[in-house]
């Protein structure tokens, strides 16, 4: 799934390992998440988009999975 974590991240100048911590999951998920090797939980995407003030849907694109 794609996702705008990663550009998020460098406009607010917040590394991978930041904002593992943030949410509660290590670098390497957030670095998996990004490059599409793993698809975030409900949760987990609900508290990324939290920490970055912004909905889901701004962050993941659900695109692929609409009718």
């Amino acid at each position: 799934m794609k996702t705008k974590i990663s550009e998020l991240r460098k406009e607010r100048k917040i590394s991978q390992e930041e904002l593992a911590l943030a949410v509660g999951v290590t670098r390497q998920t957030i670095t998996s998440i990004e490059v599409e090797k793993y698809t975030a939980s409900l949760p987990l995407a609900y508290k990324i988009a939290q920490y970055f003030g912004l909905k889901i849907e701004d962050v993941f694109d659900f695109s692929e999975y609409e009718d």
